[in-house]
């Protein structure tokens, strides 16, 4: 078991240094990219709620959650779940005039929870935060001639964490994510005029780091002798986060793409070497009901404002921030989960929707994402572990106000692993 463990930890350590391609959203151009999803495949597919927690799944969104996470016999043998999640993203761009297809296929987390006894778990992982990835092009008029602007970028940010859910009283429990973000965001911004000879870059670049914590309470008291009532409230802390960074300017040839000068910007003499921006704390409520190994249903709410949000090197005119919300609403529904004689009844049916209002508004559009979600909990064979497929259909932006309505189908995969990592060994 000890092996196993040590190559997970190998396993996780490598993800970090993968390169993030996790976006071809337009809207990556704002913020610190578009955000990734933070939930594994089970809590997405019931809407992304994380109010609910069991013993075998590891919940990414609540680290109240680790409190439930199993043990087996009388509190002698823990478990041990592994959990790893890829999507497969079909995305569909329309602008008022024309639309593009394209695809996208992710690593989205990667983590490990351990039950330590006694209603005290621990977990650890390392997942994409937000990704940046756009080529938006821009034509447009000048005494001069036609004027192109061809802005392009990439990059993104990962999070390690660290998490701690402990049951203090029965049925309370409490648990905290300590988050360290960290990455690199390029930026560039490359202008050719009709009849010039040369056209002109800007290229930037920000080393971003920073730490965040997420704080949960969970409330789940039986309400029935079946049944149970699910509340949470979590409180995402205030991020600060700070940024190297660099800038090149210069000009080049369009017929062969070779640098004519290129100059390093003195961002000492402007204050811009070093940098801080701060991403306001998010609050969310959640509250369900339902039957052990039967069924769930559950709502929640998230508010968080934006207002005070600005990156100060990465500026854009064009956009302001609000306040941000999002509302989902989930569950699922298992026919009989120890059946001996049917498969499909141990199968776990998963559903949900989700509204998001980003709280960012583009050329006076709020930009809005709206999803429905569903899926399957495949049991592997009589263990605790499982096989989560999903799939989500959606819808963010618009094509007015000269922006891109994105369309998306999106597969899931999740594989959630549970095995023994201690046992008290017995002499006959």
């Amino acid at each position: 078991m000890i092996k196993k463990i040590l190559i997970a930890i190998v396993c996780i350590a490598s993800v970090g240094m993968y390169a993030q391609e996790g976006s071809v959203s337009p809207y990556s151009y704002f913020g610190i990219g578009e955000l990734r999803t933070t939930s594994t495949v089970e809590n997405q597919m019931m809407g992304g709620l994380g109010v609910y927690a069991d013993s075998i799944h590891v919940n990414l969104k609540n680290p109240a959650a680790y409190s439930k996470l199993g043990l087996s016999g009388n509190n002698k043998v823990g478990l041990t779940t592994y959990t790893a999640g890829i999507s497969h993203n079909r995305i569909t761009l329309k602008s008022f005039a024309e639309q593009e297809e394209t695809a996208l296929t992710n690593l989205d987390y990667l983590a490990l929870g351990f039950s330590l006894g006694k209603g005290l778990g621990i977990g650890f992982g390392i997942m994409p935060r937000s990704s940046v990835g756009y080529n938006i092009e821009q034509e447009t008029t000048s005494s001069q001639g036609a004027v192109s602007n061809v802005f392009s970028g990439d990059g993104g940010l990962n999070k390690v964490y660290f998490s701690v859910g402990y049951e203090f009283m029965k049925n309370l429990s409490f648990g905290a994510t300590a988050n360290f973000n960290f990455g690199t965001i390029n930026s560039n911004r490359v202008q050719s005029i009709e009849g010039i000879q040369f056209g002109t870059f800007d290229r930037r670049e920000s080393r971003i780091n920073g730490v965040d914590f997420n704080l949960a309470v969970n409330y789940t008291p039986k309400v029935t002798k079946k049944h149970t009532l699910y509340t949470s409230l979590r409180v995402k802390t205030q991020g600060n986060l700070t940024s190297s960074n660099s800038q090149e300017i210069g000009s080049f040839s369009p017929d062969n793409g070779v640098n004519i000068e290129l100059i390093d910007v003195d961002l000492d003499a402007q204050g811009l070497r070093n940098t801080e921006f701060k991403i306001a704390p998010a609050t969310t409520l959640g509250i369900g009901f339902g039957e052990e190994k039967k069924w769930f249903l559950g709502a929640e709410y998230s508010i968080q404002s934006l207002d005070s949000f600005s990156n100060d090197f990465l500026r854009a005119t064009n956009v302001t921030y609000g306040d941000a919300s999002a509302f989902s609403v989930g569950g699922f529904y298992i026919p009989e989960y120890s059946s001996f004689t049917s498969y499909l009844k141990r199968v776990v049916y998963r559903a949900g929707l989700r509204a998001d209002n980003s709280g960012m508004i583009v050329n006076n559009k709020e930009i809005k994402d709206f999803g429905i979600t569903f899926g399957l909990g495949l049991p592997l064979g009589r263990s605790l572990s499982n096989i989560n497929l999903g799939f989500e259909l959606g819808k963010r932006g618009t094509s007015t106000a000269n922006l891109i309505e994105e369309n998306y189908f999106k597969i899931n995969i999740g594989l959630s692993l549970n095995d023994l990592w201690f046992k008290k060994r017995k002499i006959n």
